[in-house]
């Protein structure tokens, strides 16, 4: 296997979480019965770029097929996010009813109806049929497809080239990441700006969160990579702002290296300064990481094997692919873990990969009463310990994992 960006030879593990089967490929009755796929889930660094990053084992287009079940909308909190997202940037950057906005891997329009309730022109690229249908019924104009060279030059003969090229968590997922950013500067017009969100790698690797690694996640993005990324295809990063969303994200400023009008910010000396004090700009940085995920494992597993012992109820909230990661890692079955909640209907009365949990309505919280509930999405936790606050009537506790176990 060679890096996915400068293709240099990847030696170096940075973690093994063995097998586990594409973390959104949630089953229905029938498939328990089937025989069930599970992948390598290993990691590699580059000793060159420090690219953290896994082998394509499940083709993009077989994972974001009509059957993936994220909907953006189902959390109040990204919604929340969106929104002061789109006031933001155009405050920021003045776009109107003359500017084109264009939104990459757009999920069900949960950001796009901002900026088109106020009547500036959006288009959505979502390759996931079902939810790309979803935002259609809102009206979003949106293509079903994946993003990179080929769809920008079509775009572009089109002359539907953007002011304004937003990709909120997709930079991680796809696996030419080359192209991927070759087809941004092709899309951006003169003076336009892209501006894209990611976990960051320093986050991920400090906070333990090996949870966020799973197949759709083809690559782990520190600052300083992903802004040689772009250099290398005429882009420069002009701002970087840290996040608090998905643990803590990056949301980096780009536009091509040619255009004078954006001074580049102290932010971005600063997050270079940031990530070398840290030690990413050296590989010693990212060889300890298993351990840490090791002590996750063994600290949960021995929790929830004392409450079964003891005849205490378990349920989990929210059917994530951070959860079903952890879950399987873990070997957590519903032996010891009756159900996950979910807010989305579309997972209601299937089934977690690998782990067979059942997911289910939020109601079977209040019938089973059970006395913890472990959250697997932990990086919404205050909106989940918010809206279950009610399991404290028969002293019900939250758990959380990450970056060891809690509870409260």
């Amino acid at each position: 296997m060679n890096c996915r960006f400068c293709n240099n030879p990847l030696t170096h593990e940075f973690i093994d979480l063995v097998n586990a089967p594409p973390s959104n490929s949630f089953l229905t009755q029938e498939q328990l019965t089937e025989p069930e796929i599970f992948y390598p889930l290993r990691l590699f660094v580059c000793d060159q770029c420090f690219l953290v990053q896994i082998d394509e084992y499940k083709k993009s287009d077989e994972i974001f097929n009509q059957d993936y079940a994220y909907f953006s909308s189902y959390s109040k909190t990204w919604l929340d996010h969106a929104n002061r997202y789109v006031e933001m940037i155009i405050d920021r950057f003045g776009y109107d009813g003359r500017s084109q906005i264009m939104e990459i891997a757009s999920n069900d329009g949960y950001l796009l109806q901002y900026f088109q309730a106020k009547q500036i022109p959006v288009l959505g690229i979502e390759p996931a049929s079902k939810v790309a249908k979803a935002a259609r019924e809102k009206g979003i104009d949106t293509i079903i497809d994946f993003f990179g060279l080929k769809l920008a030059k079509q775009l572009v003969a089109q002359n539907r080239k953007a002011d304004l090229i937003i990709g909120n968590n997709v930079l991680a997922h796809v696996p030419n990441i080359n192209d991927f950013v070759k087809g941004l500067k092709i899309a951006l017009n003169p003076g336009g700006v892209i501006t894209m969100e990611f976990p960051h790698l320093m986050h991920l690797i400090e906070g333990n969160q090996f949870d966020t690694i799973y197949h759709e996640h083809f690559s782990y993005l520190s600052f300083h990579t992903v802004r040689r990324i772009f250099a290398k295809h005429g882009l420069i990063l002009f701002d970087v702002e840290e996040l608090p969303t998905h643990g803590g994200s990056l949301r980096i400023y780009a536009g091509h290296d040619d255009d004078e009008s954006k001074p580049v910010t102290s932010n971005v000396a600063d997050m270079m300064e940031k990530e070398s004090a840290a030690g990413m700009l050296g590989l010693n940085y990212y060889l300890n990481f298993q351990k840490k995920a090791d002590q996750v494992k063994y600290g949960l597993v021995s929790f929830l094997l004392e409450q079964k012992k003891r005849g205490k109820k378990v349920a989990a909230y929210g059917a994530a692919a951070k959860g079903n990661t952890l879950l399987n890692y873990c070997g957590i079955k519903k032996d010891l873990v009756e159900f996950v909640v979910d807010a989305s209907p579309y997972k209601h009365g299937k089934f977690s990969p690998g782990s067979h949990i059942p997911v289910v309505k939020e109601h079977e919280i209040t019938r089973f009463k059970p006395d913890y509930v472990l959250i697997l999405p932990w990086n919404i936790k205050d909106e989940i310990t918010q809206q279950l606050s009610y399991i404290r009537k028969w002293e019900g506790k939250f758990v959380v994992p990450i970056p060891r176990i809690r509870i409260f």
